[in-house]
């Protein structure tokens, strides 16, 4: 991606597009390994529009996220700064004037449109409020959670209000029409488009922002019970189907951030569902939906080393393990100049290696791993304790964790209950890995669930998980896990 040049001024040349297409243009060439050209689309245009300027500062925002430089998350700051400036406009009155407008035609020509932009202008600032939150979070002080948390909360009420307000104005929208249809004449209809408001810019506005609106109740409805209290005391919510819900609209509208909920929908049903366990030990849950966004997408994105990654997170998740190696190794060599995408493939690729015992490939992709990111020391770590020649007492347990998830990966259940039952029994684990006890009472405790003579014994195991160890490395994670199993475990047998 670009650096940190400064932005390109073109005021003389005039758009090519409209806004709206020229923005989602731009994204979609981000995401087909366009990266540079799409920064330089939206620096060169970003004075014309509120829309233009907002896509620049995505694009500098993404560019921070996946570099971690510290210039460059001060340039995404400041960037997201001067677009809520650009965007800032009073709030009150807008759907009340709206509404008006459309019922009575009072002066709607000069007055209607102006109202559009000014919820377009709302969006945008609450999506620019949600992005820098994310890069206070990324500082991990507490007074930039604090801060965060407050930004969090200022866009959640603009999410909420605009949300309600476009469906408002499209209800209100669809009666005139229905109206107009029954005494109407072509005069009538004309004057309604004269007015600036249409089916479909109203259409794009509740896509634009149904993105945000629904990433904020599918994100905070995977909350760890614990925190889950708190959070809800702040005003947010957390409704999982509508969030998928609202998501799936995003995607299929016309607004520039329809790719971006693509990929929200990508990522949840293929890395979030089957990671934090959502649906419990059906790892293949979500992969319908999955395919079937990839089947209607991925023509439109060919170059896309994102869309390929997906396609063998699916392939994986199916054990499918040789087509899954061959998309992470394409979708490693389409993200040239994009290396955290690069990075989360090489993962992939080393546990897919390991899953067939090839600890020669595995070795490598996270050897490179070890030398290019600064967050992968642990892939490394995880890798050498795998290996069967480990013998050093303090790695045994991970080494029986691993190699009880790898023969659980492949199906063979008995042996993975073995493995999975001499790391609980490794009393040196609460000496040197705290996690690995609790991971593997839970990792056997859902395949005890799977047969009903066992049932009983593992649900022990999730409790045993959950209530005896703390303290260790993503306990909230393992807990979440941990409710989700439980949770589906009551469905099935009501207590």
């Amino acid at each position: 991606m670009a650096g940190s040049q400064p932005p390109l001024e073109d005021e003389e040349s005039p758009l090519p597009l409209e806004d709206a297409e020229l923005a989602l243009a731009g994204i979609n060439m981000l995401l087909n390994n366009g990266f540079r050209e799409s920064d330089q689309l939206f620096r060169k245009y970003r004075n014309h529009s509120p829309l233009m300027s907002f896509g620049a500062s995505f694009v500098s925002f993404l560019n921070a996220m996946m570099t971690f430089e510290e210039e460059k998350m001060q340039l995404a700051c400041d960037d997201l700064k001067a677009t809520e400036k650009l965007c800032e406009s009073e709030e009150a009155g807008v759907i009340e004037t709206i509404k008006n407008k459309i019922k009575r035609n009072a002066d709607g020509r000069k007055s209607a449109p102006s109202m559009m932009d000014r919820l377009q202008r709302q969006i945008i600032v609450a999506d620019c409020q949600v992005y820098l939150a994310v890069l206070s979070f990324v500082k991990q002080e507490l007074s930039a959670y604090i801060k965060g948390g407050w930004i969090l909360r200022k866009a959640w009420k603009i999410y909420n209000k605009c949300y309600m307000d476009i469906n408002t104005l499209q209800e209100v929208y669809q009666k005139k029409i229905t109206q107009e249809s029954l005494t109407s004449d072509a005069a009538n209809d004309n004057h309604i488009a004269a007015e600036g408001v249409t089916e479909d810019s109203l259409n794009r506005l509740k896509g634009a922002v149904s993105f945000g609106y629904g990433l904020f109740h599918l994100c905070i409805s995977m909350v760890p019970p614990n925190l889950l209290k708190i959070i809800n005391l702040l005003g947010f919510p957390g409704d999982r189907l509508q969030g998928l819900s609202s998501l799936m609209y995003a995607s299929e509208s016309k607004d520039m951030k329809a790719p971006l909920a693509t990929l929200a929908l990508l990522w949840y049903h293929t890395v979030v569902r089957p990671f934090f366990a959502l649906d419990g030990s059906d790892n293949k849950a979500g992969l319908k939906e999955a395919k079937e966004i990839l089947l209607k997408k991925e023509a439109a994105y060919p170059n896309s080393s994102l869309f390929m990654f997906f396609k063998g997170r699916i392939q994986r998740l199916e054990c499918q393990i040789n087509s899954a190696l061959t998309s992470f190794h394409t979708a490693l060599e389409l993200a040239i100049d994009q290396r955290e995408i690069q990075h989360v493939c090489l993962y992939e690729i080393g546990w897919c290696s390991m899953i067939e015992m090839n600890f020669k490939d595995a070795f490598e992709s996270f050897q490179r791993l070890k030398n290019e990111s600064r967050w992968s020391q642990c892939y490394y770590a995880y890798l050498t304790a795998a290996c069967h020649e480990v013998d050093d007492s303090s790695s045994v347990g991970l080494k029986n964790l691993l190699l009880g998830a790898i023969h659980k990966c492949l199906g063979n259940s008995e042996d993975a209950v073995q493995f999975f039952q001499r790391a609980v029994k490794d009393g040196l684990c609460r000496q040197n890995n705290l996690y690995i006890q609790p991971y593997a009472c839970y990792e056997l405790g859902c395949l005890l669930l799977d047969n009903p003579e066992t049932v009983p014994r593992g649900k022990i195991l999730l409790l045993q998980a959950k209530e005896e160890f703390n303290g260790y490395d993503f306990e909230n994670r393992l807990h979440v896990r941990i409710h989700a199993a439980l949770a589906s475990l009551r469905e099935v047998v009501p207590q």
